[in-house]
C-alpha cells in the first residue's frame, strides 16, 4: 500500500556474503624451508541484518534498493592469518516489519522492538586453512577448504502497523474523525469513501498521564478478504492490534448485519483475528434520541461491550476511553 511517503511492502533481491577460502600455504624459513602448513582460515561472509528503529514508520527508505548485497569474506593467507570478515549490511526497519521468502512465503524474521537485531541472511562460513588438516600421518596437507556460499533469493519486507487499538469499519464510518478528535493526528477527512488509503496513528491521552496508541485503518468493504477494495493490504495491519474497535454509524440500515459483515471479512482473511478483544462504538449517535439508542443497542451482540459516541459533538468519548483502557489492561 503506497500513498505519498507511506510504503508498507517492498520486494528486494538479497545475497549474503560468500565465505573466504582457506589458504594452502607452507611456512618456509631461512633455516627450515619445510616448516609445515600454516595456511590461515578464510573470513566469514557478511550477514544481512534487520534492526528495529522506532523512529521509522515506513519502508520508503528501502523502496529503491532493488539489490542488497553483503560483502564476501577475504581469503586466508600464510602464517595462519585469518581473512577479514565481509562487512555486514544492516537494514533499519520500522517496528512491526515482517520478512518473508517470496517463493515459500515462510516468515524468516519479525521486528517488534526498538534496537532489536536479527540476522536475516547469514554469510557463508570461511574455509579452513591447510594447517587444520595436519596429522602425524599427513604432515604436509596440500588442500584447504573453499568458502561457503552465501544465501540469496527474492525477499519480501512487509510492514504491519503496531497499535494498541485498531479502528475497523466501512468507509465513511467516522474513523478518521474519531482519531482526529481523540489524538493529535490529522488524517484526511472528507465526505467520500476511501478517504483513508494508508494507516494513520495517534496517541490517545488518558488519566494520570497514561496513554495508548490508536490506528485509523482504511475502510473494509464486503469482499475485502478476496482482495476487493484495498483487500489484503489493509487487513494485514489489523493483525498487530490488541483491541479492535468496530465503528458502526448510527445511520446504518442494519447495525447487526454491518457488524457481521465486518466480522466475516476478518474471519475469512485470518481466523485468528477472532481471538482478539472486540468493542463496538456507534458513531454519529447525535442523530439518535433515547428511544432509537435502545433500539440500536438491541440489535448489537449482547456479549460485546458497546458505547454511543459522536466525534463531532464530542459525546461519549470519555466513556469510550475508559472502555478501551479497561480492555487493553484486562488479561
Amino acid at each position: 500500500m503506497e500513498k505519498g511517503n507511506f510504503v508498507d511492502y517492498i520486494r528486494v533481491f538479497c545475497r549474503s556474503g560468500k565465505g573466504g577460502a582457506g589458504s594452502m600455504h607452507f611456512m618456509r624459513t631461512k633455516f627450515n624451508p619445510k616448516a609445515g602448513p600454516d595456511g590461515g582460515d578464510g573470513g566469514r561472509g557478511g550477514h544481512i541484518i534487520l534492526k528495529g528503529n522506532a523512529q521509522l514508520w515506513t519502508l520508503l527508505h528501502l523502496r529503491y534498493r532493488k539489490n542488497i548485497l553483503a560483502e564476501n569474506g577475504v581469503n586466508g593467507s600464510g602464517n595462519n592469518c585469518t581473512g577479514r570478515f565481509g562487512a555486514d549490511v544492516i537494514l533499519e526497519v520500522p517496528l512491526g516489519t515482517v520478512a518473508r521468502d517470496e517463493v515459500t512465503g515462510k516468515i524468516e524474521a519479525e521486528i517488534l522492538e526498538d534496537g532489536q537485531e536479527l540476522i536475516w541472511l547469514r554469510g557463508g562460513r570461511g574455509g579452513l586453512g591447510n594447517s587444520h588438516f595436519k596429522t602425524p600421518v599427513n604432515q604436509a596437507p596440500d588442500y584447504a577448504q573453499p568458502g561457503e556460499e552465501g544465501l540469496e533469493g527474492w525477499k519480501i519486507l512487509e510492514l504491519k502497523v503496531l497499535a494498541d487499538v485498531g479502528l475497523v469499519g466501512f468507509p465513511n464510518a467516522g474513523k478518521s474523525t474519531l482519531l482526529s478528535v481523540m489524538t493529535a493526528a490529522r488524517p484526511e477527512i472528507a465526505d467520500y469513501a476511501f478517504t483513508t488509503l494508508t494507516p494513520n496513528l495517534g496517541i490517545v491521552p488518558y488519566r494520570d498521564e497514561r496513554s495508548f496508541c490508536m490506528a485509523d485503518l482504511p475502510g473494509i468493504i464486503e469482499g475485502a478478504a478476496e482482495g476487493k477494495g484495498l483487500g489484503h493490504r489493509f487487513l494485514r495491519h489489523i493483525e498487530r492490534n490488541a483491541v479492535l474497535l468496530f465503528l458502526i454509524p448510527a445511520d446504518s440500515g442494519d447495525h447487526r448485519k454491518t457488524f457481521e459483515i465486518l466480522l466475516r471479512e476478518l474471519e475469512q482473511y485470518n481466523p485468528e483475528l477472532l481471538h482478539k478483544k472486540f468493542l463496538i462504538a456507534v458513531s454519529k449517535s447525535d442523530l439518535l434520541d433515547e428511544e432509537l439508542r435502545l433500539a440500536v443497542a438491541a440489535e448489537l451482540p449482547p456479549d460485546i461491550p458497546h458505547v454511543f459516541i459522536s466525534a463531532v459533538q464530542q459525546q461519549g468519548l470519555e466513556a469510550l476511553k475508559d472502555m478501551l483502557w479497561e480492555a487493553l489492561n484486562r488479561p
